[in-house]
């Protein structure tokens, strides 16, 4: 929400300067993102007379003038604009000066042979507007030398405030008026209410058919309009909070609902056909809106239309072909009220957004409508004249009012902070409330405050109005001795999964727990989706972490990135509830280009297993008893991923290379390799206390013993490796392959596995024939799974 500050004094009667403005609206809540004064920026440049304006005499387009800058003396300037002359005054900057809409400093420089001192600027080089056919043309009357800004009367700062979605009075800069006048910051002036005398009934017939969407629809017409420019002080103040002048009457919509958060339209009558009425769309109707893009509606949406064809999406964005121009004559004025539900879900759709909609969906106040249709037919006389008709009043607003029961001594409890009870009554009856009662008070909360509902409201409205600085920093209370620690195992199990990951080179990425419904599709769509997305792309609950990493590497390759090595730990949502997990991507290159491996090295499946296992190891899963299994999800390339699991049903991990077709679904080049840890799914260690073992280093060196065998080629490495593990249980502590060959010497269908088996002796070293035993269990063990000692 931006405002001028003589726009804000207009409202409120204050002596107060920016700054106090500045630092009360923080203390009050309303969040100044920023001040911008137009006049800093403009203040090298000075109103300057031309005295001659001579022909270049190496460029037929430009001109050499001399200007006269109020500095004592002619001032030469090479200047390309059609309407440069002589006698005529505009705006000079000297070398030195930054011109703010060409992004550049002044210096004297030689423009095809001639010296220039300067520069003779446009509106668009100033940052005024957007005309740049020629410089600005001031009044004979404008002082030579003065300054530009001071003169022009654009020293006037723009206060920008952050508003948040429940304050919905603070949308406009009465509202804002409101808060700081009952801040003690000046007297609000009150909103003036015009008595309009229709002349004659109302032409043009105006109904609701839709009393959910639009409870109530008031309008009139005026007719025998002149619709042209707007005056110079209502541009101005249009501009200096980025809005852009059209004509009278659509800048007359603008100034009411900046000036009172009352959004209104305006139809050209003669572009009507029939009744004007508000109704929910048919399906398939289409509207093309005042952005020029065209927009299909639904049942569900709330529309403005006549006989003939929709003119305006309800509270939203209005039609371009019922819009007024300059030769309109005759107007129809609306004032509505929207159901805020409604305009949401309207715009979520069509992912439309408009100042209309940012305050209808935050609820504009149902009791301003008939005064509010007062103001702007009041404005659009005075700018385009006319006469008016008589109201119409088509249905009834909703009735907001409702009075909540507040104990004073609440402020104290919530929020610490003891305000006597005649500040309190003074400080809600300048917010508009009203209150009755002795003790247990009777507050009535005003049309304009949607958002109030109980007492914790009113105590922050206290609050607030005495500066929410004077709440105490208060400690929680801590009880004596040792604290008891209350980490559950999930948190202290994400604890070390987390420290794991990222000592091993992983960046851990916080995304969004939402995402698009397309890039939920491409991992078997959502479960869940938000009714009230903040937008389309974020509607769907995501089904796995991957979809918000692939896109987070996808922005760094783009931006550069030669490695990217994610990491996130958040829930999955499922139709059966929410998955912590832990998710990882790895893209780019795994190695650079070296002068010993040559070219650079992509990631594959093994880099994503490794960092799997190693997680797996850390959260103290039995990876010795993990299988690589086939069977991913769809995401994975079928014949590059797998799944580590405790048995054929129980997953705790998917590990490999992304499918081409969710690279594509992602819009981002492979190879990727990502895997996804199942926190909730990893079988936890029975503890009796905190404490763990003591180390206990084995006292006796371990034995390794290497075995070649031949298997068929279709045999996994895996079901060999876990055969020979559970050959001897006690003896046998780890088993490695470290070799896979086929060729000379293996037999034609058969591929030759070498394993290292360490051996642990106990109290005592191996014998030779305990080692002969322990090697022909071995033996018999592999033969299990197919295979052959290799001679």
């Amino acid at each position: 929400m931006k405002f001028t500050l003589s726009w804000l004094k207009e409202h409120l009667e204050t002596d107060a300067s920016a700054g106090e403005i500045v630092e009360t609206l923080t203390s009050i809540g309303l969040e100044v993102e920023g001040v911008d004064n137009p006049a800093q920026k403009l203040a090298p440049f000075v109103i300057a007379e031309v005295l001659t304006a001579e022909r270049h005499p190496q460029a037929d387009k430009l001109q050499v003038l001399t200007v006269d800058a109020g500095t004592g003396g002619p001032i030469q300037v090479v200047c390309g604009a059609p309407n440069a002359r002589a006698g005529l005054k505009g705006v000079f900057g000297a070398p030195g000066a930054y011109v703010p809409g060409s992004d550049l400093t002044l210096k004297v420089a030689a423009i095809r042979g001639v010296e220039s001192r300067g520069m003779m600027c446009s509106v668009r080089e100033l940052e005024l507007g957007d005309e740049h056919d020629g410089i600005i043309e001031l009044p004979q009357e404008a002082p030579v030398g003065a300054s530009f800004a001071g003169w022009a009367g654009l020293d006037d700062p723009v206060i920008h405030v952050s508003v948040t979605p429940n304050r919905q009075d603070a949308m406009g800069v009465h509202g804002i008026a409101r808060d700081l006048a009952a801040a003690g910051l000046g007297t609000l002036n009150p909103i003036p209410a015009p008595e309009i005398t229709g002349s004659f009934a109302c032409p043009v017939e105006i109904r609701t058919d839709d009393p959910e969407g639009c409870p109530a629809f008031y309008g009139r017409v005026v007719r025998g309009v002149t619709n042209g420019q707007s005056p110079a002080w209502l541009q101005q103040r249009l501009k200096a909070v980025g809005q852009r002048p059209i004509s009278a009457l659509v800048d007359m919509t603008n100034y009411v609902m900046l000036s009172y958060g009352r959004p209104l339209h305006v139809y050209d009558v003669a572009k009507l056909q029939g009744a004007l009425v508000a109704r929910k769309a048919r399906e398939g109707e289409e509207l093309l809106a005042l952005n020029g893009k065209a927009y299909r509606l639904d049942r569900e949406m709330t529309v403005i239309a006549d006989d003939a064809a929709v003119h305006d999406i309800g509270g939203i964005m209005g039609g371009e072909h019922s819009g007024v121009t300059e030769a309109t004559t005759d107007i129809l004025i609306e004032c509505a009220y929207f159901d805020p539900e409604t305009i949401a879900r309207t715009g979520q759709k069509l992912a439309l957004t408009s100042e209309a909609r940012t305050r209808f969906e935050r609820g504009v106040d149902p009791a301003f409508l008939e005064q509010g249709l007062a103001l702007a037919t009041d404005l659009a006389l005075a700018l385009a004249g006319g006469e008016p008709s008589r109201a119409i009043h088509a249905g009834t607003p909703p009735a907001l009012e409702r009075t909540v029961p507040y104990r004073p001594r609440r402020t104290a409890e919530l929020a610490g902070v003891d305000v006597p009870e005649p500040r309190q009554k003074d400080i809600l009856r300048r917010l508009g409330f009203q209150v009755t009662g002795d003790g247990v008070w009777d507050v009535a909360v005003p049309s304009w405050r949607r958002d109030v509902g109980g007492s914790a409201d009113i105590v922050e409205e206290v609050i607030r109005m005495e500066g929410l600085g004077a709440v105490p920093s208060t400690p929680l209370p801590r009880a004596p001795g040792v604290a008891t620690p209350t980490a559950t195992p999930e948190q202290l199990l994400e604890r070390r999964v987390r420290r794991t990951a990222a000592t091993r080179g992983l960046n851990e990425a916080v995304t969004w727990s939402f995402i698009s419904e397309g890039e939920a599709e491409a991992f078997g769509g959502a479960a869940w989706m938000l009714e009230n997305p903040i937008s389309e792309d974020l509607k769907a609950m995501r089904p796995s972490l991957l979809p918000g990493l692939i896109a987070a590497a996808r922005r760094n390759l783009a931006r550069g990135a030669e490695s990217v090595r994610l990491f996130e730990i958040g829930r999955r949502y499922l139709a059966d509830g929410e998955r912590p997990t832990l998710a990882i991507v790895l893209a780019g290159e795994q190695a650079p280009r070296h002068w010993r491996s040559g070219r650079a090295q992509p990631f594959n499946a093994y880099d994503a297993k490794a960092e799997a296992v190693a997680i797996l190891t850390a959260a103290g899963a039995p990876v010795d008893n993990l299988q690589a299994l086939e069977g991913t999800s769809g995401v994975y390339h079928p014949g590059r991923s797998a799944r580590l699991s405790l048995g054929p049903k129980n997953a705790l991990a998917e590990f490999g290379e992304l499918h081409p077709a969710t690279l594509r679904a992602f819009d981002i080049a492979g190879p990727i390799v990502a895997a996804e840890i199942f926190l909730d799914r990893i079988p936890q260690k029975r503890t009796s206390g905190h404490m763990r073992e003591a180390y206990a280093p084995p006292p006796l060196q371990a034995v390794k013993r290497d075995f070649a065998f031949l298997v068929p080629l279709a045999t996994k490495a895996d079901a060999l490796v876990r055969a020979v593990r559970g050959a001897d249980k006690h003896a046998i502590t780890s088993v490695s392959l470290f070799d896979v060959f086929t060729g000379p010497g293996v037999p034609e269908g058969q591929k030759s596995l070498a394993l290292e088996v360490s051996l642990q002796p106990g109290v005592r070293s191996f014998t030779e024939d305990e080692l002969k035993v322990i090697s022909d269990r071995i033996v018999a063990a592999a033969g299990k799974v197919g295979a052959q000692l290799r001679g």
